[in-house]
């Protein structure tokens, strides 16, 4: 029999797939040339996932014996709706200059939402990989959904097949987790190593699927070597979904990663530090040094989120407390800064003028100075410049790592974050100081787009400036399991 404790623990999932499918039968049912404002059943839907999210804090449920509504859960649960509403006021006029089909593509993004709500919700590897497979089939359509263009098709088809190679690693790793325990619950997996003395065969098999849903989480997050669907996948996509990428698969995976690794292979952490500790610089490495030769927006931004996915490895390393909920702020921070600059770029995009390459932003202070001005708050924050979100979010993860003597590690975040404030420079020097303008018109952005934009805006300095009661949510988020 259902209770209402189970129907509790799924009601911020529940509204947001019922918001998608009210978003595809008003599709259905209208009429060639009526106009229907599907952002709003999103908008109501995300907020009702906030809301809900929101009630059940600190109450610590347990449904149908897998779904959990603890404070971590909750956390995600209002991130990742945050994310998907904050994209869709930014999609405002985008999404119509991009000739992208509404209906698709709003309700494509909920169910995504819905996916990722669950992967940070759950106990059981085998539900998991269900909601990342819900996340990943929509955002493999929302990569390719313009239909004219060849280059989104590609995205979206090197996007599939990598994402379905690396769906095969985690099911594998699942499937070697339940041979050496006999559960796919995460809690369980840990208490049985905890309570065998460690048995050879069970240690072998346990390693080997650790490895495995290692390779499964590196692809999400964008780690190195896993990367290589990045750079084609952001170029490809519209420009919204690629923020909307960057940032909310980017949170989901992290909150089943980290509560995976912090719940079943705890005590294999000697054996997953190193491994991850040379992912984690990889990646920061990689990531800015290529970065850096770009002359892409949009493939500089791509290589900016690998390296921004080091920077989060490196506090799932440093498993302080500290460092547990760094990870936390940190997707926050990242969040509301990548989501304002690529909601910036989508406003500036016409079908003549895609404004990806760092020389079509020439003077665009003298033309559209508002725009100018967002984007250089964004892109300091990327850089972490005080007293912006970015400077905090920095500190607080290479603080943790300092306090667990990962110093190496540390100062390779520093000196590559330092490095990658020369990419994020060119494009405010070019808007700035420049005295060449790019030819063509800059339309003026929609103003649900640009209270979006504000929005971000706000909390890229709030959050810089007053961050203490966001990282005590989050140090109580993260109490719940570790």
């Amino acid at each position: 029999m259902v209770t209402r404790t189970d129907f509790a623990t799924i009601v911020p999932v529940l509204i947001v797939t019922l918001s998608a499918c009210a978003v595809l039968l008003a599709e259905s049912i209208r009429r060639p040339h009526d106009k229907v404002y599907h952002g709003i059943f999103g908008l109501i839907g995300l907020a009702g996932g906030i809301y809900t999210s929101i009630q059940q804090w600190g109450y610590d449920r347990t449904g149908f014996g897998v779904i959990v509504a603890d404070n971590y859960a909750l956390f995600f649960n209002v991130l990742i709706c945050a994310i998907g509403l904050l994209t869709i006021l930014l999609s405002a006029g985008s999404a119509e200059q991009d000739r992208i089909p509404t209906g698709e593509y709003y309700a494509l993004m909920l169910f995504s939402v819905a996916g990722m709500m669950l992967m940070g919700s759950t106990r059981d590897l085998l539900v998991i990989f269900v909601a990342l497979e819900i996340m990943s089939l929509g955002v493999y359509v929302l990569t390719a959904i313009k239909r004219g263009s060849e280059e989104g098709a590609e995205a979206g088809y090197k996007y599939f097949v990598l994402g379905a190679f690396s769906s095969a690693f985690f099911l594998y790793g699942i499937a070697l987790a339940y041979a050496a325990t006999g559960t796919t619950k995460i809690d369980e997996i840990g208490m049985l190593v905890a309570s065998s003395g460690q048995q050879p065969d069970m240690v072998l098999l346990l390693m080997l699927s650790m490895i495995l849903l290692i390779v499964g989480f590196a692809f999400k997050v964008s780690a190195v070597p896993f990367h290589m669907w990045t750079p084609d996948a952001y170029q490809g996509a519209p420009t919204l979904v690629t923020g909307f990428m960057s940032t909310a698969v980017k949170a989901a995976a992290f909150a089943a990663f980290a509560r995976v690794f912090a719940t079943s292979f705890d005590l294999f952490r000697d054996e997953w530090l190193p491994i991850l500790s040379a992912i984690a610089g990889l990646t920061m490495v990689l990531g800015t040094v290529v970065g850096v030769a770009q002359t892409s927006v949009k493939r500089m931004l791509a290589y900016s989120s690998i390296a921004h996915a080091g920077y989060l490895l490196l506090g799932l390393i440093a498993a302080s407390g500290p460092g547990r909920a760094s990870i936390l702020f940190y997707l926050v921070a990242y969040a509301v800064t990548n989501l304002g600059a690529f909601g910036v770029l989508a406003a500036l995009t016409t079908n003549d003028r895609p404004h990806d390459d760092i020389r079509e932003f020439a003077g665009l202070w003298n033309e559209r100075p508002g725009m100018a001005a967002l984007l250089t708050v964004f892109l300091l924050s990327l850089g972490g410049f005080p007293p912006t979100v970015g400077f905090i979010a920095k500190w607080y993860i290479f603080s943790a790592a300092v306090q667990q003597n990962l110093i190496t590690l540390a100062v390779l975040g520093v000196l590559s974050s330092v490095v990658s404030v020369f990419f994020y420079l060119r494009i405010v020097v070019m808007m700035y100081m420049t005295d060449e303008r790019a030819a063509g018109h800059r339309p003026a952005p929609r103003k649900v787009a640009v209270a979006g934009m504000l929005l971000a805006m706000a909390a890229v300095f709030y959050l810089g400036l007053m961050p203490g009661q966001l990282l005590t949510i989050a140090r109580n988020s993260v109490a719940a399991f570790f």
